[in-house]
């Protein structure tokens, strides 16, 4: 095995286990909470979190991946560029504190007020964080970061499960967001001490300035075209449909951040390496595709005829309104997790101009579909049907600049890796669909077991079948060790 395969193999190995030990972790805290807590709770804090996310574009500013992106850095300019993080850290978390009577005004929640003091603590910790979490993934410390992530969530999720039932209501949501970020920042401190200065090298800034500012740009856009539809629902439909709304698109995210979050991390600080291969960076990039679309698009039609189920047995009876959402929202899975790639990519070839530009395009029709959705028709069903359109669009807009651009290379390689994948999607459809017209099984637990094991089954033999991966050979060779 080569070295390369090896780093990113168990890269991958160590955050694959974070992330599912979060995904569990994160239902039962959800399914916990959700039943204690109303839908307006929910949205009230989703509105602080979008919000804090907006300052938060502004507590990077590209700094991260820059820091990774960039070999030539000495420890003289990593502490500059911590110092920096300081000063950044103190006015930024400061503003968002100032901010919380305007926030709480235009949103006509008092409780915001509170809410948003409480979460500067967040944003000051997260910022403080920048350097030294960059760090980690610099030096390719996946099994420590997986390690941080798994402990700090079991700990944060008990005591805000406890919290609410001692009756903190909804501040029991924000035991999370503050004491997570504190913990991981002293956790990470602590490996990686940086020397502040109080005045910091602008030198050392300018070294990573051109790769962080369309970063920062991009994450800015990026911002607005994955949160405007929550800040808009909120203020116009109201904190109960925003409620209902989060929780549909937070479950739609799920599959989508602990699947690509296991490889995207790994990607940047593996392939930064081979920033001057563009060729083998391509080829390496289609193996991945190709594995994101058999889970991806498969996955989208799975969470299509298992919306009802999914919806209603993790967070209850009473979020019967976000099913429709949901059910909508899911077909855009598929596309999301494949692209959710992208950006490492734009990242490793060191062109984040190119991805500040796909970014631009897409946040403009996002935001498009999600005005036309609330104030032309007014529902949170057009909202959803307009995030799949747009979705659809930049899914092919993204890959084209990519190989055009970045790449310099034709795309015909990329779609023909497409084609087995959207066939054993088709098929999947077309069995669900048929069934649910002789088979109806009212107990939602059954129901999902069955079209779980159905849909495992299809895609096993589908992939053995077409020699698309060997999975028989991989179980032996399993067996054996």
């Amino acid at each position: 095995m080569s070295a390369l395969k090896k780093v990113l193999i168990n890269g991958i190995l160590y955050t694959g286990i974070s992330k599912y030990a979060g995904v569990l972790i994160s239902l039962i805290i959800t399914a916990v909470l959700s039943r204690l807590l109303l839908p307006e709770d929910f949205g009230i804090v989703a509105v602080a979190m979008v919000i804090i996310t907006f300052f938060s574009v502004f507590s990077d500013l590209g700094i991260a991946p820059a820091v990774i992106q960039n070999k030539a850095l000495d420890e003289n300019d990593i502490s500059n560029i911590f110092s920096f993080t300081v000063w950044l850290a103190i006015g930024i978390s400061l503003l968002f504190f100032l901010c919380s009577g305007a926030i709480a005004s235009f949103y006509d929640s008092p409780k915001l007020i509170t809410i948003c003091r409480l979460l500067s603590l967040n944003l000051f910790f997260n910022t403080l964080d920048v350097v030294p979490n960059a760090m980690l993934y610099k030096d390719k410390k996946f099994k420590f970061l997986a390690q941080r992530s798994v402990i700090v969530q079991s700990i944060v999720g008990v005591v805000a499960i406890v919290a609410a039932l001692g009756g903190a209501g909804i501040y029991s949501l924000l035991i999370n967001p503050v004491i997570s970020s504190f913990i991981i920042f002293i956790i990470t401190y602590r490996l990686y001490p940086q020397r502040f200065n109080l005045k910091f090298g602008f030198n050392s800034l300018q070294k990573i300035l051109s790769f962080s500012l369309y970063q920062f740009f991009f994450n800015l856009i990026n911002y607005f075209s994955r949160n405007l539809d929550k800040l808009l629902i909120g203020r116009y439909m109201g904190m109960g449909s925003l409620g209902y709304y989060e929780k549909s698109y937070r479950l739609m995210m799920l599959p989508i951040q602990n699947i690509t979050h296991v490889i995207t991390p790994v990607m940047h600080p593996v392939f930064s390496e081979f920033q001057n291969d563009i060729k083998f960076l391509e080829s390496s990039y289609l193996k991945i595709i190709r594995l994101m679309a058999f889970i991806g698009f498969p996955l989208s039609v799975f969470l299509l005829f298992t919306s009802r189920e999914l919806v209603l047995l993790i967070f209850g009876m009473q979020w019967g309104a976000s099913v429709p959402v949901f059910t909508i929202l899911a077909l855009t899975v598929g596309m999301q997790i494949i692209l959710s790639t992208s950006g490492s990519m734009f990242q490793a070839a060191g062109d984040t101009r190119s991805l500040f530009i796909s970014g631009l395009f897409s946040a403009t029709l996002n935001v498009a579909a999600i005005l036309i959705g609330i104030f032309v028709f007014g529902t949170l069903k057009a909202v959803a049907w307009g995030i799949v359109v747009s979705f659809s669009i930049n899914f092919f807009q993204c890959y084209l600049l990519m190989y055009f651009v970045t790449f310099k290379m034709k795309i015909n390689q990329f779609f023909k890796v497409l084609i087995l994948p959207l066939i054993l999607s088709i098929i999947l459809f077309l069995v669900f669909y048929t069934s649910s017209f002789y088979i109806q099984i009212d107990n939602m637990i059954i129901s999902l077991l069955i079209k779980t094991v159905a849909s495992c089954v299809i895609w096993a033999v589908f992939v053995q079948a077409t020699n698309s991966y060997d999975i028989i050979s991989g179980v032996k060779n399993y067996l054996k060790k």
